[in-house]
């Protein structure tokens, strides 16, 4: 699992977040909720990229004539259109509860 693209972030909790579990991982410690949620949501971006990538195969194999399949071509699109909607969807939804989180009084 490679989450060094979350190193990148603004947010320093979301960062330090991403250490944290990076740190334990490495010494085989078990983050236990977090380390299962945040396995998950790899998994997922993972699946999305997947269908990304078979779409625009499908779309490249399709433009040079090497398939008139439009079937497969318009099942990829699909699958990539919906697993990016979904991901877009939990990403808005995780924003809104850490603003909410953010602006809550100690």
């Amino acid at each position: 699992m490679d989450i060094s693209s979350f190193y990148n972030l603004s947010s320093g909790a979301v960062k330090e977040a991403a250490e944290k579990y990076a740190s334990a991982r490495e010494n085989g410690l078990s983050t236990g909720e977090f380390e299962s949620f945040f396995d998950k949501a790899i998994e997922n971006l993972n699946t999305t990229n997947a269908y990304l990538t078979n779409a625009d195969n499908e779309k490249l194999r399709w433009a040079l004539g090497e398939t008139e399949n439009t079937h497969e071509l318009t099942n990829a699109l699909q699958k990539a259109s919906t697993a990016l909607q979904y991901t877009i969807t939990v990403r808005d939804k995780f924003l809104e509860a850490y603003k909410e989180i953010l602006q809550m009084q100690i």
